[in-house]
């Protein structure tokens, strides 16, 4: 089981900070035969300077602060995982201490073997927090061009959110996780009204803020239609 992951560990960093100071950007490409490749990056670089800072301490509002050999090691463990998931390939990582922004990316045979990237992490925060996650996230149908982009909300991320400390509830305010799916053919339709599609048809972005998803105002759920 992945026990650690980027995500928690950035996010770590991320709560040391009183002001935001994080956006997460969810990047996959999908050849019409289901095969494709992923880019996940946290971008901390508008809170670069406090963070510079930050790192000199040892901790800050109750918070242990990661070391770089801590972060670089969480970042190995990511790939190490990564290495032992069938059909996944082609992984590599990035990391920029000096904007603070880290980067993971790899190839996949099938979309399903996404959703098994993020299984056991899903199903771990599941039995912590008394939520019931889905662990299927992705799908592909390579006869009916059709992505869908499950979610499905759980009030438990508002009151996990509230029992956070004022400070580190302020992380979230200005937060952000944008997703932008790329296709070989264009897209015809999208069933999230927030999304939009780029001018040549062949990609979908949206923009979800970190409050407005903690809070079940916006949806990451979207299904994609390609033509034909």
């Amino acid at each position: 089981m992945l026990k650690k992951t980027l995500l928690y560990s950035l996010l770590a960093i991320c709560s040391l900070c009183c002001t935001s100071c994080f956006d997460i950007l969810e990047e996959i490409n999908i050849k019409n035969d289901g095969t494709g490749s992923m880019l996940v990056t946290f971008n901390m670089s508008k809170s670069k300077t406090k963070l510079a800072s930050i790192m000199m301490l040892d901790s800050i509002n109750g918070h242990k602060v990661p070391s770089e050999d801590e972060i670089n090691l969480f970042l190995k463990d990511v790939t190490d995982y990564l290495e032992k998931t069938e059909g996944i390939g082609n992984i590599k990582k990035t990391k920029d201490f000096d904007n603070y922004i880290f980067t993971v990316s790899c190839d996949f045979k099938d979309v399903e073997q996404i959703n098994g990237i993020f299984k056991d992490i899903i199903i771990e925060q599941n039995k912590k927090g008394g939520t019931h996650f889905s662990t299927k996230n992705f799908a592909f149908n390579s006869s009916e061009k059709t992505f869908h982009r499950y979610f499905t909300y759980d009030d438990s991320i508002k009151k996990s959110f509230n029992h956070l400390k004022s400070e580190d509830q302020k992380v979230f305010q200005d937060a952000s996780l944008t997703a932008i799916y790329r296709f070989e053919n264009p897209v015809t339709s999208i069933s999230n009204t927030k999304a939009r599609v780029s001018p040549n048809k062949k990609a979908v972005m949206l923009k979800v803020g970190a409050m407005d998803f903690i809070m079940g105002k916006q949806s990451l759920a979207n299904k994609i239609q390609l033509s034909k």
